[in-house]
């Protein structure tokens, strides 16, 4: 299990993202709309168009991670997120709960 650091935010693209992009295009794609740099710890998760496959873009002192996952059916797609492209950041939970 991977963990992430204290204070690390979650930054979700909510509409459709070509994932024939690699490192460079999604870094690209993390500078344009949020104006942050994408190698400052944060997490980023991009969906393909069908919403079967996903792509998440994390910058740890060890270098860049690009993790992808891909689900075998459509009925347990990603279809959570959906419209147009716009990233939220995600709270994070407080403590025992």
């Amino acid at each position: 299990m991977i963990s992430l650091p204290a204070g690390t935010r979650i930054w979700i693209a909510a509409g459709v993202t070509d994932m024939r992009c690699g490192f460079q295009g999604l870094a690209a794609k993390v500078q344009t709309a949020l104006e942050e740099n994408p190698l400052g710890g944060n997490v980023y998760i991009f969906r393909g168009r069908r919403g079967d496959l996903i792509k998440v873009l994390w910058a740890t002192e060890d270098g860049i991670w690009l993790l992808a996952n891909q689900l075998a059916s459509y009925y347990n797609s990603f279809s959570w997120i959906r419209g147009f492209w716009m990233l939220r950041s995600l709270a994070p939970l407080p403590r025992g709960q």
